[in-house]
């Protein structure tokens, strides 16, 4: 969908959350970019996976392109096939997303939905993504000082996010934020935080 400007507006707008404690700044996260979707005119596509109690466990069955989908990851891929954004909220757990999320990850950015390979290849090459949304936001928080993240652990999610998933599947607009540390701030602290999430959704997300 183009604006008269011929500026790129977004109309359906993925949010996945994976944050098991329903009071966790994780969801008040999510909860701020959700309202600031809805209140820009935007359809939001969202899933709480802790709350919806998703599977994340790959089956064998699933693994072929054309394998055996629940209708629970039938509706995922389709919700993420079709999305013009995407925005995903989770923790810094150990350098890595929550296993709910990985399991995710595994179950629904699968081939045919978000990337395939090209004739011939069986696999062994690099995909073509398949993913329309031209942009991704995600917001991380952690309790590691960002100099330590860094010099120590290198930032994994980084490279996960930005080139393991959304890279391969073809969305080139990317966005990260983190918060921290979490576990030492104040309520002020917080509500600078939340403002950042509300000004980086609707600079990457504008109203329709």
């Amino acid at each position: 969908m183009i604006n008269y400007t011929g500026a790129r507006m977004y109309v359906n707008i993925f949010l996945i959350l994976a944050h098991p404690n329903p009071h966790s700044f994780n969801h008040a996260i999510a909860d701020v970019a959700n309202r600031a979707l809805l209140n820009a005119g935007h359809t939001v596509l969202f899933h709480d996976l802790y709350q919806e109690g998703f599977d994340p466990v790959l089956t064998s069955d699933e693994i072929p392109r054309d394998g055996s989908l629940s209708h629970e990851v039938f509706i995922h891929c389709d919700e993420i096939a079709m999305a013009d954004g995407i925005i995903v909220v989770h923790p810094n757990w150990w350098g890595m997303p929550p296993a709910i999320m990985k399991g995710w990850i595994d179950r629904v950015i699968r081939p045919g939905v978000a990337y395939r390979f090209l004739e011939g290849d069986n696999g062994e090459g690099v995909p073509v993504g398949l993913l329309q949304a031209r942009a991704a936001i995600v917001f991380n928080t952690a309790n590691t000082p960002e100099h330590r993240e860094n010099e120590v652990f290198g930032d994994p999610l980084e490279q996960i996010w930005k080139d393991c998933v959304f890279g391969l599947c073809g969305v080139t607009n990317f966005y990260r934020d983190i918060f921290r540390v979490v576990v030492t701030s104040d309520n002020m602290q917080r509500k600078k935080w939340l403002d950042q999430v509300h000004d980086r959704v609707m600079q990457v997300f504008p109203g329709v």
